[in-house]
């Protein structure tokens, strides 16, 4: 137990700022809801900052747990903890939850309250995620968060938003159902809902290839993997700015994270005789997703293309049960946070100028946003996997994993570079260079403060990470070396 429940106030405040914006907030008092909302997303993040400050990075073990007594009866308790492989998701989270409340400002102008007040309350539940250690309680976190990113496509989305909302929440809710089973399964069998009293229930092999495939179906969605990977350019394409970067940023990250906390260390077994299966389809998503997103006109779908083939770098490397490798997922699930957020954050700032995401209707920018079209160029540049950003280190590293693997499963993973280099830059280039387009293109007016500060905070992000990312490798080692002793130690009854 910790003396102040820092877990706990990184969860609710965030929350209960939500609760009170949506129980105090109007249209006529916009600017008071646009700042306490603020407020509340800075507090938020100030409030996880001390589980950096004071993470102890030589261990593997839970810190900072809190736990109460919830549903008595069944066992179920309020435990929450981290470690290496969830402290760094915890902060990402509460970041990128102040940066969608600046994105949003004087850009959504009806049911303020309500918009700022879904992002506020989202953002405490994907923290729920990542801090909780009961099973039930880890379920109840993961379900809830599809009803504030469910609001936020169908009511502040596109013209298609009802559409892609219900595609959205029908294939993540169903894809949960078996989990839900598997987590009663495990529940019957070791008598707790403790997460990690299941990480040592030994089980037959027919009942961990029951359980892994049971676990996949909901978090292969959530990531999402080839082939259950069609909802979120839909949902991509229709969503405001600010969902698709937290759709981006944090909540594909939901899924990767429950590999790491459920399937790999309960179903130890079964992750390594279905590791084939989960190497195939996670090439097929680098590969052919990459190759989808070469022919892509929308911008939005195109960068929703691309974040399936880097999440399939993500799976790729915790399937090929090595340190590099795995170490190098984790990286990408935390680069790829600030990069596809700062993608669709640029892609935000073209819309609201032209209300356009078609790629033809642009080009020429460069000449009336020059400040736009550097910082849009780095981003580009991480997307692609250039040296010195964020999105190099996790590529490179998961890379070199598959190397050590086997050399065929790393040249076809690295064929991401050369695929994510031309997607992005043909992208860049028709957008940016050129001729301006049309009389839209030059009436643009360049990034105004809010925006400039906006994505600059997000480039440092992107820069600091890929220059210097011993901070997050040093944190998750301890973590990662300890999942990988788990796993390797068979738990077959």
């Amino acid at each position: 137990m910790t003396s102040f429940p820092i877990l706990s106030a990184a969860i609710w405040i965030p929350i209960l700022f939500g609760l009170a914006l949506l129980a105090l907030g109007n249209d006529r008092n916009a600017n008071v809801v646009r700042s306490v909302a603020l407020i509340g997303a800075l507090i938020g993040l100030l409030v996880t900052l001390p589980l950096l400050a004071g993470f102890d990075s030589t261990t593997a073990a839970m810190q900072f747990v809190e736990k109460a007594p919830w549903i008595e009866r069944f066992g179920a308790n309020y435990h929450l903890g981290i470690d290496g492989l969830s402290v760094w998701f915890i902060v990402l989270t509460a970041f990128i939850n102040v940066i969608v409340v600046v994105a949003g400002w004087e850009v959504i102008q009806e049911r303020v309250a309500q918009y700022m007040a879904s992002f506020l309350i989202l953002s405490g539940l994907m923290i729920g995620v990542f801090c909780a250690l009961d099973g039930l309680l880890f379920y109840v976190f993961f379900e809830a968060t599809l009803i504030p990113m469910y609001l936020i496509i169908g009511v502040w989305g596109g013209p298609n938003r009802v559409y892609a909302a219900f595609k959205f929440f029908l294939y993540t809710l169903a894809g949960s159902l078996l989990t839900l089973v598997a987590i009663i399964y495990l529940y019957i069998t070791s008598g707790s809902f403790a997460i990690l009293d299941w990480h040592a229930v030994p089980l037959t092999m027919h009942e961990q290839v029951l359980i892994f495939l049971a676990l996949l179906l909901a978090f292969a969605v959530k990531v999402p993997m080839w082939p259950v990977h069609t909802w979120l350019p839909d949902a991509h394409v229709e969503a405001p700015t600010g969902g698709s970067v937290v759709l981006a940023a944090i909540m594909l990250k939901l899924g990767a994270y429950g590999f790491l906390r459920f399937s790999l260390p309960i179903t130890p077994d079964a992750s390594h005789q279905l590791a084939p299966l989960m190497i195939g389809l996670s090439l097929i998503g680098v590969v052919y997703i990459g190759l989808v997103a070469l022919v892509q006109t929308d911008m939005k779908k195109l960068i929703a293309y691309s974040s399936v083939a880097h999440m399939g770098f993500v799976t790729l490397g915790f399937f090929i049960f090595n340190t590099i490798g795995m170490q190098g997922g984790v990286v990408q699930m935390i680069s790829h946070g600030f990069v596809a957020g700062a993608m669709f954050l640029c892609v935000g700032v073209l819309y609201d100028r032209v209300h356009s995401r078609q790629i033809a209707d642009y080009g020429g920018v460069v000449n009336t946003m020059p400040k736009f079209a550097a910082l849009f160029m780095l981003f580009a540049m991480a997307n692609a996997g250039l040296p010195a950003t964020s999105g190099f280190v996790g590529e490179f590293l998961v890379i070199l994993g598959a190397v050590q693997f086997n050399f065929l499963v790393a040249f076809a993973a690295a064929t991401t570079l050369i695929l994510g280099a031309a997607y992005s830059l043909w992208m860049y280039k028709r957008v940016i260079f050129g001729a301006v387009a049309n009389d839209k293109v030059a009436k643009l007016q360049d990034v105004g403060r809010r925006e400039f500060w906006m994505l600059v905070v997000m480039a440092v992000m992107v820069l600091a990470m890929g220059i210097y990312p011993k901070p997050v490798t040093d944190i998750t080692g301890a973590s990662v070396d300890a999942l990988l002793k788990h796993v390797a130690i068979s738990k077959i009854k």
